[in-house]
């Protein structure tokens, strides 16, 4: 129960994350000469800042108060920023004052959507980690990751269904059928958020006040570097070329029919998709680390196949959008897959939320910023650029990669938490552990860990 309400909500994420990729064609086709760039740029990106904040903010809420409440407060935040877009009007029919409205509802979507990667992620690794110990890595991906991808294909399903229904005459009907159905998704976990029980880790093992934070960077600042930089490289490379593929795809089929570029939208969604399986089967067998650097060279080895023949490429549509997806599929099956188990895995349980919050942030960051950089770099470079680009960064990747990215690969987590009281015992701390509410005085031993605790 635990890791599926902590988990599932996830989905909504990704349909969040990936609903302004039709939306964009669609605000194009409804309103040419005020949906500029620079518009497009600022309502995508308003989901991105509020990530930031969110995955920082709730990282720490869900350390200090716990794992339930974040979750709680996180599909909250979704439903009513949500509601905000489906509803989102400018005074006296403003235009501009529709796209404003949308980009305060976005970011206050953005706070929501950021905070679920650490409430969420931490409560399922830490549920997985009691009951599936062998198989914690498959279980969390595919609760976790392959739902945030499974929202892309969603989002394209839903709005080729409403787009059918209502007819192309009528786009404003469209895009706000589309968002409201974003309002459904987190309303189907939330009554089993509100009876989730906290995990046996975090019970044992939280620090809620005085966290010595220094003595965390000294011990993590490696696994941090790992972590941080390839999520900022990942995010950079995927996240923009998300947001705006179905921009990419109408420019290649030239034919300007909004059906058709959501047709071929969901072919690129439903070949990428298959990489998220791959990553959960190798992830045991091959390790976290070797796993992800598998996936960052298909970033390399399509990213240049693309880039280099795209004018030949872009002439055979079929052939452009399978090996579109395929480069976002190793995407999926490399850092898309391990990032956040990898994040989930290195820190210890008191820390966990904070750390993944801030790795997941900096990779939020990296979106903002490539999303911000794509239309210039398409302008003033060529679009082929975006996808060399792309190959520069899976290098980049690899390296990160290896020489900054632990592997936890069949490591119980509760080792950590030892290790990390431990250290923290030597090196002079001294406060509580342990969640007040719901620990008894014997769960961890003050003599092991030479803390002194209160209940």
């Amino acid at each position: 129960m635990t890791i599926a309400a902590a988990a599932f909500g996830l989905i909504s994420d990704g349909y969040q994350n990936n609903l302004m990729t039709m939306s964009n064609v669609v605000f194009k086709k409804l309103y040419p000469k005020d949906y500029t760039s620079d518009v497009s740029t600022r309502v995508s990106n308003s989901l991105l800042v509020g990530a930031v904040l969110g995955q920082i903010s709730v990282g720490l809420l869900c350390d200090r108060i716990g794992r339930k409440a974040a979750l709680v407060a996180t599909t909250l935040l979704i439903i009513i920023g949500a509601i905000i877009g489906t509803a989102a009007h400018g005074a006296h029919g403003s235009v501009q004052g529709l796209f404003w409205c949308l980009t305060i509802a976005r970011g206050i979507t953005g706070v929501g959507v950021g905070g679920e990667y650490p409430a969420s992620s931490t409560s399922a690794s830490e549920a997985a980690n009691e009951k599936v110990l062998k198989q914690r890595g498959p279980v969390f991906i595919m609760v976790t990751n392959f739902v945030l991808s499974f929202g892309g294909p969603l989002a394209v399903s839903v709005f080729l269904i409403v787009i059918s229904a209502a007819g192309e005459d009528h786009l404003s009907t469209v895009w706000r059928v589309c968002f409201g159905i974003g309002v459904l998704l987190p309303l189907t976990v939330f009554y089993f958020r509100m009876r989730m029980l906290t995990t046996q880790l975090f019970r044992k093992s939280a620090i809620k006040r005085r966290v010595p934070y220094w003595l965390v960077i000294k011990r993590y600042w490696r696994s941090l570097i790992g972590t941080c930089g390839a999520w900022f490289l990942y995010d950079f490379v995927t996240f923009p070329n998300g947001v705006f593929s179905g921009t990419i795809i109408s420019s290649v089929t030239k034919s300007g029919d909004i059906k058709s570029t959501a047709e071929w939208q969901l072919l690129l969604g439903a070949i990428a998709l298959p990489g998220v399986f791959v990553g959960a089967l190798l992830c045991n067998p091959l390790g976290r680390r070797n796993t992800m650097i598998l996936g960052f060279s298909g970033y390399l080895v399509f990213g240049l196949i693309i880039g280099v023949a795209y004018d030949k490429i872009t002439k055979i549509i079929p052939l452009f959008i399978i090996f579109y997806g395929l480069m976002q599929s190793s995407g999926n099956m490399g850092p898309g897959d391990m990032l956040g188990l990898v994040s989930a895995e290195s820190f210890a349980t008191p820390v966990r939320g904070t750390c993944y919050g801030l790795s997941a942030a900096i990779g939020k960051t990296g979106a903002a910023i490539g999303t911000q950089a794509f239309t210039p770099i398409q302008n003033n470079l060529g679009k082929k650029w975006t996808f060399i680009i792309a190959a520069i960064c899976g290098v980049t990747g690899i390296l990160v990669t290896y020489f900054f990215v632990p592997d936890m690969t069949g490591k119980d987590l509760a080792e950590e938490d030892e290790k990390f009281l431990q250290y923290l015992a030597d090196n002079g701390w001294r406060g509580e552990v342990g969640d007040d509410e719901d620990v008894a005085e014997d769960d961890v031993s003050s003599e092991e860990v030479a803390i002194e605790k209160k209940v």
